[in-house]
């Protein structure tokens, strides 16, 4: 009779990809996709914080996410990234809840808090200044291009790495860039310094992303 194969160490599954994670996860490994979310749940969480703009739905936008791949890990066929995969559930699962309903004001100072409560930015008066009125004109924008924005223009994705995410053509995402630019230009014409605003708006995402 041949024994059940050995559960990989918790260093043992920490040296592990994430492709390999998620391998482990499909073949019975009750440790495996608890791995997969200690790794990418903080990436998911500035997502879903930034499309949302709501703390509360973020959190459970990354909470049915996470259930959904844990579920359909089975599916996962190995044409992108597990990140571009979970991202993109992600995405998925905050546009779902912004169709459903409207999402509730938040306190900007609860946003900005939420946010960036583990990596504080420099100068934090005058960027979180900015940062708050970025986050309040991203809720102004329709959802696809919000998705769009986020992952470009704030996390740091390139465009062919949100079109994976997005499931649509570089192409669209690069429209519905524009046009999300276009509508946040006059809004946001009065923060005159450029590199405060391109700042806020991508280094902490460019972190996260590179984590």
């Amino acid at each position: 009779m041949n024994s059940p194969p050995e559960t990989p160490s918790a260093a043992e599954q920490q040296a592990l990809t994430d492709a390999e994670l998620l391998a482990a996860h499909i073949n019975g490994d009750p440790r495996a996709f608890s791995e997969i979310v200690k790794r990418h749940r903080d990436r998911m969480w500035a997502v879903a914080l930034r499309t949302l703009g709501d703390p509360d739905e973020a959190a459970d936008a990354v909470q049915d996410a996470f259930v959904s791949a844990y579920r359909k890990a089975a599916t996962f066929r190995g044409e992108a990234a597990v990140t571009t995969w979970l991202h993109r559930i992600v995405v998925n699962a905050c546009l779902d809840r912004m169709r459903r309903k409207s999402v509730r004001p938040v306190a900007d100072d609860e946003l900005i808090e939420a946010a960036e409560r583990e990596t504080p930015l420099p100068d934090q008066t005058v960027e979180r200044e900015v940062s708050m009125e970025v986050s309040a004109a991203l809720k102004l924008l329709p959802a696809d291009q919000r998705a769009a924005l986020v992952l470009v223009d704030m996390m740091g994705y390139s465009v062919e790495d949100a079109a994976q995410v997005l499931q649509v053509p570089s192409g669209t995402v690069k429209s519905r860039c524009a046009r999300g630019r276009a509508k946040l230009a006059p809004i946001l014409s009065h923060l005159r310094n450029r590199t405060t605003l391109n700042r806020v708006s991508s280094a902490k995402g460019a972190e996260l992303r590179d984590g």
